[in-house]
C-alpha cells in the first residue's frame, strides 16, 4: 500500500512539473508578442509534419517501465473553418514505438501561435517494452503549443499523459515532446 502511494505521489509530482513547464511555454510567447493589448491574435492555420525529441519522465514501478528518451514524428491536419485539428504522433526508441491518433481543440494565444488540448489513443507496437509513453496501449490526453516561423516552418512542443499506460501497474505515463515541422 505504501509503495503504491509513493509511486502515485511521484507520478503526481512528475505531472505537475510537466504542466508547469508547459504553462511557461504557453505564456511566454503571449508576453513576447503582446504589442497591442486589444488586438486579436492571428490563428496558426495550415498543416505540418515534423520531427524532434520525446522524453518519457515517469516510471511505472515494474521491470521494463523505465522512463525512456527517444524521438517523435508528429503531424497536424487543420480542419478549415473550425478550431479543431486531426493529429498523429509516433513516439519511438531504438527498440519500440507507439502510434497516437488524436483530435485537438486549438486556441490562438499570440500571432501565428496556438495552444491546443485534446485526446487520443496510444497503440504500442511491442506490448510490455518501453516507449516514451509507457509500455501498453492507453487513452492519451495532451496539451501543447505550436507556432509558425515563416511560411513553411512550424515549431511545436507538448505534453502527453497516457492513462494507465504501464503493464501490471495503475501508473500513468508522461512524455514531453518538441520538434520542428514542414508547414504546407
Amino acid at each position: 500500500m505504501q509503495r503504491s502511494l509513493k509511486v502515485s505521489t511521484a507520478i503526481r509530482k512528475s505531472i505537475s512539473a510537466g504542466i508547469a513547464a508547459l504553462s511557461a511555454l504557453i505564456v511566454a510567447p503571449a508576453f513576447l508578442s503582446a504589442g497591442a493589448a486589444s488586438a486579436k491574435p492571428i490563428y496558426f492555420d495550415g498543416s505540418y509534419v515534423g520531427a524532434g525529441i520525446a522524453a518519457g519522465v515517469t516510471n511505472g514501478g515494474q521491470q521494463g517501465d523505465a522512463a525512456t528518451f527517444g524521438g517523435n514524428i508528429q503531424g497536424r491536419v487543420a480542419i478549415p473553418s473550425v478550431p479543431i485539428s486531426v493529429r498523429g504522433a509516433v513516439l519511438f526508441t531504438n527498440k519500440n514505438s507507439t502510434v497516437i491518433p488524436a483530435l485537438t481543440y486549438d486556441v490562438p494565444i499570440a500571432n501565428n501561435t496556438n495552444f491546443y488540448i485534446g485526446g487520443g489513443y496510444s497503440f504500442v507496437q511491442k506490448d510490455g517494452h518501453p516507449t516514451p509513453l509507457g509500455n501498453r496501449d492507453a487513452a492519451v490526453v495532451m496539451a501543447g503549443v505550436e507556432a509558425g516561423l515563416g511560411e513553411h516552418i512550424a515549431v511545436y512542443g507538448d505534453a502527453k499523459v497516457g492513462i494507465r499506460a504501464y503493464k501490471n501497474s495503475p501508473a500513468s505515463a508522461v512524455s514531453l515532446q518538441a520538434g520542428l515541422g514542414y508547414r504546407f
